[in-house]
């Protein structure tokens, strides 16, 4: 029997049997078949797996400014919201697109009127040092809030709002008066009372937790790193502890900026991942903006009792109609509810750029072009006139000024002298010369004696706002525009806490240009209600009216969507019919990230810090697994 297949032997054999030119074709063939051998398993493994996040990695943001209050009660920058959001939990969460979500509370319920609502806490919740999670942390934190010698800037949100514990995992919240948005300050993060319990309001804003804190949050200090009195770096790592889905990434760093161009420089070298920008920026190829929306607009705020030029009705309707608003290169904002982010109906009435109806408006309210600048000219009233009937024995300051003006002796007592006086008038004005000063004799002593004079009044305003380069970029912009009308635009710029203090609460100003941020569920009755035209209130314009004010009122109250959504359009229309502001823009908020940081996802914020919306789902890391 012939063997057709050779033996081990003789495979031993195999190279030595053929020539050079044998052995060359062999050799591609081989080499061929073990690359497309190698490239189809490739293929299969690619089309058959798919790349999945998976545990590790550091991600690294930078920030500008220094953290001082890693406490949700105190937090005010940037730096301490930011680190305050990671660390600590509320009893709701916002989602990324500004939905009011569970958190440390597993349900709540609102009660038919509106003003009870009942929060219950999930079980077993512990601190991030192991410590049980009780209703009295909620009682605590709320209480230290709601008293003034604490100082917290959140004082004002829990003003009247009464606290019943029900049980260790339930409590309610009593309202005076029904009220919607209650709802977004439940998010405040909650403090752990075995903590803070024993520290006095005097020492709270200076004790060491403040930077070393205690939270319930998915990550928590590891280290904290110094360098010339100045904190340099904290490091957060994951919180073993927390409830919830535990995140991808395994440490954020976070590195501290005292600029933006220094905040930029830093993304440049890759020394960050992460940076928030107050404008896109285009770093390099590996970065990438993300623009989310924020429920903020900026404004130009007439203060309706400030001077006749803010109180005039044409002027600030000539002015809405001089702004081109499409050339400060933002979104463009006609109402203060902002439709575009809360899906509300656009207003009916809007002010589309129209210089000549500008200077029609204007024209109404007598102001008249002079070299460039509109000028209105009144009569000013005489300091003194002639209004009484005066005659031989008068006695009286009238008396005193017709011998000034007619000369003799100034005794203030109408004698011979004095009659004969009147009498030489009389004729040389046409008059019959009775001697004595009547309605016709009156008229023409006061056009003789005083001199009228007209007051010029120049339509110039004077505009306040805070010294950012943006807000400076905007002002400038509007003067130029304003200018086109005959509108003099005088600019002045302040620290923002010397605006507040000297301008914004005592209202100290014709017009300002600032900002205002809505919440989550929009409530705009503390920036137009009338009862919110003093400080502490943000009624800006110094607005009032009573049918705003109930829709205001209406609106706080309502449980159901739709009847909020009818309150706020009818809010929305009557409002911009009385033109208290010029509604100019709505910047997104830029934040841009390397490419290495996957899974950002967030639309929408209510503060930067709001940013890490979704942070659970971020990752750096990747991995292959089979489908």
């Amino acid at each position: 029997m012939i063997k057709k297949w050779p033996s081990k032997k003789q495979w031993r054999h195999f190279w030595t049997v053929l020539n050079k030119k044998e052995k060359i074709v062999f050799s591609v063939l081989l080499g061929l078949f073990l690359t497309s051998f190698i490239v189809l398993c490739f293929d299969n493994y690619y089309y058959n797996t798919t790349i999945i996040p998976t545990k590790g990695g550091t991600h690294i943001e930078g920030v500008i400014g220094q953290p001082r209050f890693i406490n949700p009660i105190y937090a005010n920058s940037d730096a301490d919201r930011d680190l305050s959001t990671l660390i600590f939990s509320g009893l709701m969460k916002f989602d990324e697109n500004l939905n009011i979500i569970s958190d440390l509370a597993e349900k709540y319920e609102i009660d038919k009127n509106g003003n009870i609502y009942t929060f219950y806490l999930k079980e077993n919740l512990k601190w991030q040092d192991g410590e049980p999670i009780t209703i009295d942390d909620v009682i605590f934190t709320i209480q230290t809030i709601q008293n003034p010698n604490f100082k917290s800037p959140l004082q004002a949100n829990w003003v009247g709002v009464n606290i019943e514990k029900v049980d260790n995992l339930t409590i309610k919240f009593i309202l005076r008066k029904p009220y919607i948005a209650f709802l977004e300050n439940s998010t405040v993060g909650i403090l752990p009372q075995h903590i803070w319990k024993d520290v006095p309001a005097e020492n709270f804003a200076f004790e060491s937790y403040n930077l070393d804190p205690i939270g319930s949050g998915p990550f928590k200090i590891k280290n904290i790193k110094e360098r010339s009195n100045q904190i340099s770096s904290i490091t957060l790592k994951q919180n073993s502890l927390y409830y919830g889905k535990k995140p991808n990434i395994s440490e954020i760093k976070f590195l501290f900026f005292k600029n933006e161009e220094d905040l930029i420089k830093a993304a440049k070298k890759n020394d960050v991942n992460g940076i928030s920008l107050s404008s896109p920026v285009e770093i390099n190829k590996d970065w990438e903006n993300h623009l989310l929306s924020l429920p903020r607009y900026f404004a130009v705020f007439f203060n309706l009792e400030s001077s006749d030029i803010s109180k005039d009705n044409n002027i600030r309707l000539a002015l809405n109609y001089a702004t081109d608003k499409k050339a400060i290169n933002q979104k463009i904002v006609d109402s203060p509810i902002l439709p575009e982010i809360y899906g509300f109906d656009l207003p009916e009435k809007t002010y589309e750029f129209d210089l000549e109806k500008a200077k029609e408006l204007l024209s109404k309210s007598g102001y008249k072009n002079n070299n460039g600048i509109l000028e209105k000219t009144t009569s000013k009233e005489l300091a003194f006139s002639f209004k009484s009937r005066l005659a031989k024995g008068s006695e009286s300051k009238e008396v005193t000024e017709l011998q000034k003006c007619l000369g003799g002796e100034v005794s203030g007592y109408f004698g011979a002298q004095t009659e004969q006086l009147v009498k030489d008038f009389q004729k040389e004005h046409g008059l019959d010369p009775l001697g004595f000063v009547g309605t016709g004799t009156r008229k023409a002593l006061n056009d003789f004696c005083f001199e009228k004079t007209d007051e010029i009044t120049k339509l110039s305003i004077t505009l306040i706002t805070v010294n950012q380069p943006k807000m400076i970029e905007v002002a400038e912009m509007l003067k130029e525009q304003w200018k086109k009308i005959g509108v003099e635009l005088i600019i002045e710029s302040h620290p923002l806490f010397q605006l507040e203090q000297d301008f914004i609460k005592p209202r100290n100003y014709d017009a300002l240009l600032f900002g205002e941020v809505l919440g989550a569920i929009p409530d705009p009755f503390p920036f137009w209600h009338s009862s919110q035209k003093n400080d502490p209130g943000l009624n800006l314009s110094v607005y009032e009216n009573a049918k705003v004010d109930k829709y205001l009122e209406e609106n706080r109250k309502a449980l159901d969507l739709e009847t909020r959504l009818e309150q706020l359009n009818l809010f929305q229309n009557k409002l911009i019919e009385g033109v208290p502001a010029v509604f100019l823009y709505s910047p997104d908020f830029v934040y841009a990230t390397s490419q290495n940081l996957k899974g950002v996802e967030v639309n929408k914020i209510t503060d930067p810090s709001k940013r890490f919306i979704g942070i659970e789902d971020w990752y750096i890391k990747t991995k292959r697994i089979w489908k």
